[in-house]
């Protein structure tokens, strides 16, 4: 499949303990025969919502985490899927903290080590975990469940062509000893601590990449980031993806403005 764009990604190297650019070719995801989420690790679906302003993050919650947790369950055959919080990524909030920027570093948010995390994390007195369970479930719920998949949810909020869109990488191009868990402390200022997956260069460009050009609000990039039937196979329970500079756009003419959110699917 022709590239689309070529451009650089931050892949992390060991040997000096930081990411460092290596040029990637894109293909276009819209001409990508994709198995779908389950196979590949992510997939462009459509899906429309009852939210008229994705800047008011009362409404979002109001309305978007009951939709994406139908979805999810929709599309998991999971019995519950628990939505807790959304990140919004656009120069105002990169503006509070550089974690809420687009993350130009390609990685696949959870190390093996998530589950556990996420049996300690719905014990918690937090507004976001009480949100995720209430009237559905209990945290002992969470650490009985027979097997736990994060599948997350991106979508464009803003203009169809951007300075900083996200690409993502077939998780079959990406064999167990190119990933390598890595430490994030504080997440956003929020005192989140969890490990990521860092994702090594491939020398022969192995990794397949892809983008969906000029994403329109009634489509959404389903992504697997977690699954804990996977964890200790030979199979990838993650999708590596990133931001990456648009070569045919200049930096904020226009911004990013995208919405991303996380459900915790649960089979009990």
């Amino acid at each position: 499949m022709q590239a689309i764009y070529r451009a650089p990604m931050n892949y992390f190297v060991p040997a000096v303990m930081d990411a460092q650019p290596f040029d990637q070719d894109i293909a276009n995801g819209r001409e990508f025969d994709n198995p779908g989420w389950e196979i590949s690790g992510f997939e462009l679906m459509k899906h429309q919502s009852a939210v008229t302003d994705w800047s008011d993050e009362k409404q979002v919650q109001a309305l978007h985490y009951d939709e994406l947790s139908d979805f999810a369950k929709q599309l998991t055959g999971a019995d519950h899927a628990l939505i807790g919080s959304h990140i919004l990524r656009n120069p105002e909030q990169a503006a509070m903290h550089e974690d809420l920027g687009p993350i130009q570093f390609v990685h696949s948010d959870f190390a093996a080590s998530y589950h556990q995390l996420m049996v300690e994390y719905y014990k918690t007195d937090t507004p976001e975990a009480k949100i995720s369970l209430e009237g559905k479930l209990q945290p002992e719920d969470v650490a009985k469940a027979r097997r736990m998949v994060i599948l997350q949810f991106w979508r464009n909020v803003g203009p169809s062509v951007m300075d900083l869109p996200i690409a993502f990488c077939d998780a079959r191009t990406v064999p167990a000893d190119e990933v390598i868990a890595a430490p994030v402390e504080d997440y956003a200022g929020g005192g989140f601590d969890f490990e990521t997956l860092a994702v090594l260069h491939s020398k022969d460009e192995q990794h397949k990449w892809y983008t969906y050009p000029e994403m329109q609000i009634d489509e959404v990039v389903t992504f697997r980031t977690y699954d804990s039937a996977l964890v200790g196979t030979d199979k990838p329970f993650w999708t590596p993806h990133s931001a990456f500079r648009n070569p045919d756009v200049a930096l904020g003419e226009p911004s990013r403005y995208s919405i991303e959110l996380r459900a915790t699917c649960l089979w009990l």
